[in-house]
């Protein structure tokens, strides 16, 4: 099993005062102590518009991360694919590639909240069919030569060659998504697969089955990646854990909660915050430990733990110490 953990999305709750770029700064610092504490990988994630500015620019984001690290996977977990043009993002995401020395993981789904789809222009309704679209695009404008792929969406001369490529000629493409049609996409067309962080042990594994039946009678043999992203903390105590990361971690499901509707959500009722505590991972280094080999039993040991550790306002401090709880006392009995 690999362990990374993120997803930055810098954030500003009420009671946090400080400017955008201490935030930005507070990412930069933590990033380098993943690396430090001998972690796999590292992620942000992107929404727009958003009053507490969460994080909108993926790519200049993990660039910096890139040049702040030596051995992290980076990637975006995940970019909102169907919002963006497609050449810049094939340019921006090798230009990442290469400043990480070939680390980047791009990570896609077809987004959901309406007001950004309306403010960029593009039809919801054609999410989708747009990252189906994305991803056989990225893969030809990283290939040698001219561009030779039609898209359905963009309007795009097919004699041009796109440059920069990737450093090993074609970056890591990983898909999001928890309904049947998106993990089926991701089996035929990406090179990994991320399970959210609602769906049960048991409910990643029946999508895990589903993938590999599909690329098993479609005669898909490349390597394939299982990202699991689930929230959580490391702490002395179970309940001391749960108490340093329950206030960040209500908070980005409640405007998770906005983002997905577009509808405001002033509270999360009693019975969606007892749900979401009993989703989350956390406790001592043993306990957290012993729930991660859960998947490891039902999955195998070949997956990627992507356990989400920054919860906005938890402060640097106490996230570098939980980053370190992972890496030295959780990770290695792995």
């Amino acid at each position: 099993m690999q362990l990374g953990t993120g997803l930055f999305t810098a954030q500003q709750r009420p009671d946090d005062d400080r400017e955008s770029a201490d935030r930005y700064d507070e990412i930069l610092e933590v990033t380098r102590e993943i690396d430090a504490a001998g972690l796999d990988s590292a992620w942000v994630s992107e929404h727009h518009f958003a009053d507490d500015e969460y994080l909108s620019g993926t790519m200049p984001t993990l660039g910096a991360m890139a040049a702040v690290s030596d051995d992290l996977e980076i990637g975006s977990c995940v970019a909102l694919g169907p919002l963006y043009d497609p050449i810049r993002l094939a340019e921006d995401a090798a230009t990442v590639d290469a400043l990480a020395d070939g680390r980047l993981t791009l990570g896609l789904a077809i987004g959901s909240n309406p007001r950004e789809f309306d403010i960029f222009g593009v039809p919801r309704e054609e999410r989708a069919e747009r990252l189906a679209d994305l991803v056989p695009f990225l893969r030809g404008a990283w290939s040698e030569g001219d561009l030779a792929y039609d898209s359905d969406f963009h309007d795009v001369p097919t004699d041009v060659s796109i440059t920069p490529g990737p450093v090993e000629g074609d970056a890591p493409i990983m898909l999001g998504g928890a309904a049947k049609p998106a993990v089926r996409r991701a089996a035929r067309i990406a090179d990994g697969w991320c399970a959210p962080s609602s769906l049960s042990v048991e409910g990643v594994r029946k999508r895990v089955e589903d993938i590999r039946r599909v690329r098993d009678e479609e005669g898909l043999a490349d390597d394939f990646t299982i990202y699991v992203l689930q929230h959580g903390w490391v702490g002395d105590s179970r309940e001391g854990a749960w108490e340093t990361m329950r206030d960040g971690y209500f908070y980005i499901q409640r405007r998770y909660a906005e983002i997905f509707s577009g509808e405001p959500v002033d509270e999360l009722e009693a019975d969606r915050k007892q749900e979401l505590k009993d989703q989350a991972i956390f406790g001592t280094s043993d306990q957290v430990r012993e729930e991660l080999e859960t998947y490891q039993e039902a999955l195998g040991d070949d997956i990627h733990v992507i356990f989400r550790t920054y919860h906005p306002g938890v402060g640097t401090e106490a996230m570098v110490d939980c980053i370190h709880r992972l890496g030295d006392e959780v990770a290695p009995k792995l």
